[in-house]
């Protein structure tokens, strides 16, 4: 039996942050980016929140949120005893959030009313997602947490909280969009709902995801690329996502690559894998790109994979992405000599089992050592 779900309700727009002018007598707490406080940003979003409101602010987030943090964040969560979270930044502190709300309840034996997402960057969908992926440095592993109830209740898409995001943030989280999309295209628990929304969305970031790059300002563009976060979000929470995601886990975890260009890094690799092993993967990715113009619609689905390939290494290159860990500064022999842990911690990462093949370990490693030099 097939499953689609979208309890997150999301509004989407420029007035869209009006909706918080609806809390009235509540107990808030706020998680935001560790540079947000002071800023225009921030104020704006306050402005929105009603006097009558107990209102804490928590900026200590940190990328690929580790654990000590999180705890920080929960020991705010015991004192105030939140009845809202909002989730305000990237996905570190979106993730952050989740996670706080996660341990928090449990800590404080009290549950939320919602769990409110503001996305201030257009890539990695978690205002509408039931996962939150919290770092455990010590062991440099990143343990997904996956809970439906974790999903945010409401997500709010104001692309004026983009237009200031810096070129690299748009480039990578741009092309996790990218990334959510392809992999949950072909995912196992894929259904034709969730097709819709990831095709529509490849569509839209081959198309003005680097006009956003070049050209930051420009909010229709940020709209719409803001939203193509939001569905490719929707489709992988419902559909999974794959080997890409969890080898780029790994990336992030050993040589902190930022997730999106880790994704960026290894996509290309994963969609050939993907299409050579699996017919209907292969099937599935021609019709997208050429439903998306990429590649004609007589071409052979064997050249339309071809296509999306060369189309996925063009933008990174016009988007001045590294797709190497020796480009990005990381030292071949140290990326080699982590070979077997990278392959083991992707195995048991909550994105594995959902790609559409089952690879061997020698075929992670070819996939690894590609991005490594």
């Amino acid at each position: 039996m097939e499953q689609f779900s979208m309890p997150t309700n999301i509004y989407s727009g420029t007035d869209s942050l009006n909706r918080l002018d609806n809390l009235k007598n509540e107990k808030i707490l706020l998680v935001c980016d560790a540079f947000l406080p002071g800023t225009d940003t921030l104020k704006q979003i306050e402005s929105h929140i009603n006097s009558s409101n107990q209102c804490v602010v928590f900026s200590d987030v940190k990328p690929d949120p580790p654990l000590t943090n999180v705890m920080k964040g929960v020991q705010e969560f015991v004192k105030l005893q939140p009845t809202i979270i909002v989730g305000i930044g990237g996905g570190s502190a979106m993730d952050t959030g989740k996670g706080i709300r996660f341990f928090g309840e449990k800590i404080a034996h009290c549950q939320i009313k919602k769990y409110i997402g503001i996305p201030t960057t257009s890539g990695t969908g978690s205002e509408v997602t039931n996962t939150t992926v919290i770092s455990d440095t010590e062991n440099q592993k990143k343990i997904p947490i996956l809970e439906d109830y974790l999903t945010p209740d409401c997500a709010l898409l104001d692309p004026q909280l983009v237009l200031t995001a810096p070129k690299s943030v748009t480039a990578y989280s741009g092309m996790d969009v990218l990334t959510h999309s392809l992999e949950s295209l072909v995912a196992k628990n894929a259904t034709l709902m969730s097709d819709a929304l990831a095709e529509k969305a490849i569509d839209v970031i081959v198309h003005h995801l680097v006009d956003c790059f070049r050209h930051g300002e420009d909010l229709e563009s940020r709209k719409i690329v803001h939203e193509a976060s939001c569905i490719a979000g929707v489709a992988f929470n419902n559909a999974g996502l794959g080997i890409c995601h969890a080898l780029a886990h790994q990336l992030g975890a050993n040589f902190h690559v930022p997730h999106g260009l880790a994704n960026t890094m290894l996509l290309p690799y994963v969609v050939a894998y993907n299409a050579q092993k699996c017919p209907l993967a292969m099937q599935k990715f021609a019709v997208a790109v050429k439903k998306a113009g990429i590649a004609a619609p007589g071409v052979s689905d064997r050249l339309a994979v071809k296509r999306l390939i060369a189309k996925i290494r063009e933008m990174a290159r016009q988007m001045n992405c590294p797709l190497t860990l020796q480009a990005f500064g990381v030292e071949p022999q140290k990326a080699q000599e982590l070979t077997a842990t990278v392959i083991e911690n992707a195995r048991i990462d909550a994105t594995f089992s959902t790609n559409p093949v089952d690879p061997s370990d020698a075929d992670l490693q070819a996939i690894y050592e590609s991005v490594i030099k």
